[in-house]
């Protein structure tokens, strides 16, 4: 994992305890729709995502993470979802730190770049179908990689207003 200097400098403040980190993920696809996965150094397949940095927005911290991570250049299209909380937004590294992820979900296009490693965290670059796709760590909700999103997608239960009444 690699972890900004503010990051650094906060978990050097509050060591390994549980942080809230806001962060985004791309799904890219190709033109025959498969979507873009990187093999992680711990031998998991992920979209291309990471923590959003001090200053940026969302939009910029995506293009930055795709870029790092691909070395594509990507625009975001639209949200495609949000996801958090402690089911499945929760992880300990092997070093003991403790976060929960906020992701913001971009649908992207390929405007430039070309496929290929550029940090030391991905192992492999390769597009999948989305029938074909692994597990990946983090349980998006499967219908959001069988075709380009027409509505944000967000956890819901209506019993969360009914608990404040």
């Amino acid at each position: 994992m690699a972890i900004s200097d503010y990051l650094k400098d906060l978990r050097s403040k509050v060591g390994h305890q549980l942080l809230q980190v806001p962060s985004v993920a791309a799904i890219v696809r190709d033109e025959n729709n498969r979507i873009l996965l990187q093999k992680t150094y711990s031998d998991v397949w992920s979209l291309p995502a990471g923590a959003i940095e001090l200053g940026e927005t969302p939009a910029q911290a995506i293009i930055r993470e795709a870029r790092e991570e691909t070395n594509l250049i990507v625009r975001p299209l639209r949200i495609v979802g949000v996801f958090g909380g402690e089911n499945g937004f929760r992880h300990t590294y092997s070093n003991g730190d403790a976060v929960e992820y906020t992701v913001i979900l971009f649908e992207c296009e390929t405007v430039g770049g070309e496929l290929g490693k550029r940090d030391d965290e991905t192992v492999e670059l390769r597009y999948f179908s989305p029938e074909e796709m692994p597990t990946l760590p983090i349980n998006y909700p499967r219908e959001l990689f069988l075709q380009p999103a027409e509505k944000t997608y967000f956890e819901w239960n209506e019993k969360w207003l009914e608990e404040l009444k």
